[in-house]
């Protein structure tokens, strides 16, 4: 028993030591920054980030060659998998490299596990806040952004977790979610919700996506007012007849490099 005790509280330790140590290599050679003046809305928190944000996914990242004034990085910070009543939370393990003064946004990706149904308790989700809202308190990270596709039987616990999630982070820290692209046109539930940013994801649409972009080439504005601001675009599915001035959140599937961040400043999307 006594050897059982030792052995949970080494495993502990270690998962304690490697979270920490992921979250240091994830900043690699990002430097303290100016304080930034205290906001007191969404709006001001947002424009102090970038018009185009890059999302650095769960690889080795090198993205030492921006310039940061003119982009911004919002890379995963950890994986949150809801499982039955617990809430399991792997960090980065990959090594993140930039250029002192990156803007950065920290992002969860959160996902149900399909076997064992989350519970969605209380319980679940204050841990679930918790490991949302802390890493807020990352170094020169300016807010935090959820990846979490809820299904409609997931909304009222997700919702309730945004909103507590918001009530914890400093005033300075935006929060911001990326958002399916139903949910910022007909199927709005996001537009009272406290978000700086709803990100509409325009990629790997389905079957709703020449709809969806049809009305976007007509002009038409989404429904959910958090989701006026940005797109959410990849490398691979280039999109025209987007609205100017908005923030670009981008992906790509293959490494960033800097001919294919140059070839994106270039085509001036």
């Amino acid at each position: 028993m006594r050897s059982t005790r030792l052995s949970k509280v080494i495993f502990a330790a270690a998962a304690a030591i490697a979270l920490l140590a992921s979250l240091a290599l994830a900043l690699t050679k990002t430097r303290s920054r100016a304080a930034q003046p205290v906001s007191t809305s969404g709006v001001a928190r947002s424009e102090r980030l970038p018009r185009v944000i890059l999302w650095a996914w769960e690889r080795p990242v090198d993205l030492q060659f921006i310039n940061p004034r003119e982009i911004g990085v919002a890379f995963l910070g950890r994986t949150i998998r809801l499982r039955s009543d617990k809430v399991i939370v792997r960090p980065r393990l990959q090594p993140l490299n930039l250029p002192e003064g990156a803007s950065l946004i920290a992002v969860a990706r959160v996902e149900s596990d399909p076997f064992s149904r989350p519970e969605f308790s209380k319980q679940q989700g204050e841990e679930l806040v918790d490991a949302l809202s802390e890493m807020a308190f990352l170094p020169n990270v300016a807010g935090i952004q959820i990846d979490f596709d809820a299904t409609r039987s997931e909304r009222d616990f997700y919702r309730n977790v945004i909103l507590d999630v918001r009530k914890r982070l400093p005033e300075t820290a935006g929060l911001s979610i990326t958002a399916l692209a139903s949910w910022c046109t007909e199927d709005d539930w996001l537009s009272y919700l406290p978000l700086d940013e709803a990100v509409p994801m325009l990629f790997r649409m389905g079957p709703d996506r020449r709809r969806i972009l049809n009305r976007l080439a007509a002009g038409e504005e989404f429904s959910a007012r958090p989701c006026r601001n940005t797109y959410g675009i990849s490398t691979d599915e280039p999109l025209i007849n987007l609205a100017p001035a908005r923030r670009l959140y981008i992906f790509n599937p293959q490494p960033w490099t800097e001919s294919s961040v140059r070839a994106i400043l270039e085509s001036g999307k």
